[in-house]
């Protein structure tokens, strides 16, 4: 009997676990015949492979839930609170339409003073200024908007409006709150990401240091998605219709090339299809899928999706933050990560300040960032919004971030566990028993 033995060089990325396990092995034929065959069934993998991106499965999830992917966007990765603020000033100033702003949080300190003198700048230009800000994030916050702050915005031209102001029975108000952080700008430049309006961006915290978080900058069809829904939400509180033909402008042309879909939620008429991108987007990865979020408390479905895909071979690398800004949720978040570590999952707790990030890579091909954290308030309860960048060059340079972020933390062991406190270890199973009421 003659054997022949065949090395495949040529191995392409983002296989999925089987095929790779054909193009790693030797194969081995007994006839020419059957080397042939070899060579034949390879190519058929490979090919079924590459229509099978987890890339492509995604978007065709997309388009199956009528969300589209727009085409030629151009973005910019905005990695502090400093490079976002400098950029979207920049654009304010250069406005000669109107400025579109919704958060969920800005805070009456010197960024804000700034912001509003600029916006009042503008109005006196000619440019109309709307701005949304939610109640129960402004009532959050040690520096809120008073109704005298909302009185003087309004009397400088600034239509500012709060979302579901906080009146008593205060329990009323808890759930369904405006957690997007958004911004639009003459509907040619789009806004999208965590960073809210706050000094502490640029400053830090006494407590907990430095405060990372991450926008992206967008140009292009992308931004009359957004602008969608500012002006639903813009609707939903004012009773007032915006013209879309005034301010939806249908940027095809101003991008670069780079696909990007804006997944909404809505509370009540699209309360699931967030959750459902990301638990797709973890079915369809085949190499590796990387997640920071600071709020890492995510339902019984996003954890058994991230578990298919340890089991499939996939790498699932986790970034927590080991400060937060809210006492009860660290030790909840440890909890949780430590649940998906036994299983196999990398987890990293970041010790340089507080990391406030809420992003998601799969397979170095396709990228999400925005207001999305991974708890059971924002995939159950809050209005969200999350841009899917299906896009090569982002991921890897998140990756890079991602990389570098490795060097200031910790990789959390079954050693490192251990040195937790037993009240430390309770807590955190607390926090996990209470996680659909976060």
């Amino acid at each position: 009997m003659r054997y022949v033995c065949i090395k495949i060089h040529f191995y392409p990325v983002n296989l999925h676990p089987q095929v790779n396990r054909v193009y790693k092995r030797w194969i081995y034929t007994g006839r020419r015949a059957g080397f042939l065959l070899a060579l034949m069934l390879v190519a058929l993998l490979a090919g079924a492979q590459t229509a099978g991106r987890s890339d492509s499965t995604v978007m065709a999830f997309l388009d199956s839930l009528q969300i589209p992917v727009t085409e030629n966007n151009a973005l910019t990765l905005l990695k502090s609170g400093q490079e976002k603020f400098d950029a979207l000033f920049d654009d304010i100033a250069a406005a000669t339409h109107h400025v579109h702003l919704e958060y969920f949080n800005i805070r009456n300190d010197s960024i804000t003073n700034r912001l509003f003198d600029l916006l009042a700048l503008k109005v006196q230009q000619g440019v109309k200024v709307r701005v949304i800000f939610d109640a129960f994030g402004n009532m959050s916050n040690n520096k809120p908007l008073k109704k005298k702050h909302l009185k003087a915005l309004r009397e400088r031209g600034i239509a500012i409006e709060e979302f579901d102001p906080i009146r008593f029975p205060y329990l009323n108000h808890i759930s369904h709150r405006d957690h997007r952080k958004i911004a639009i700008v003459d509907g040619r430049t789009g806004y999208i990401g965590g960073i809210n309006i706050a000094d502490y961006y640029l400053d830090g915290m006494p407590d907990i240091g430095e405060w990372r978080d991450m926008h992206v900058r967008i140009e292009g069809a992308a931004v009359d998605c957004l602008q969608e829904i500012f002006m639903a939400m813009w609707m939903q509180i004012t009773g007032e219709a915006i013209d879309s033909g005034d301010y939806c402008r249908g940027n095809t042309t101003a991008g670069d090339g780079r696909q990007i879909a804006i997944v909404d939620r809505v509370p009540h008429t699209m309360n699931r299809q967030m959750r459902e991108v990301y638990i797709r987007s973890m079915n369809a990865a085949q190499s590796k899928i990387q997640i920071v979020n600071a709020y890492f408390i995510p339902g019984k479905a996003i954890r058994k999706a991230l578990k298919r895909a340890i089991e499939r071979g996939v790498v699932v690398e986790i970034m927590i933050s080991a400060k937060s800004d809210v006492k009860f949720t660290p030790d909840g978040v440890f909890y949780v990560a430590h649940q998906l570590m036994k299983k196999g999952a990398d987890v990293y707790v970041y010790n340089d300040g507080f990391h406030h990030s809420k992003v998601m890579t799969v397979d170095d091909c396709f990228s999400a960032i925005g207001s999305v954290n991974f708890d059971a308030r924002s995939f159950n309860h809050d209005y969200e919004v999350c841009a899917f960048i299906f896009d090569e060059e982002t991921a890897a340079e998140l990756n890079c971030i991602f990389e570098d972020d490795k060097i200031h933390s910790t990789k959390m062991i079954p050693e490192e566990w251990k040195k937790r406190s037993p009240w430390k270890r309770f807590t955190g199973w607390l926090a996990n028993l209470l996680s659909p009421l976060l």
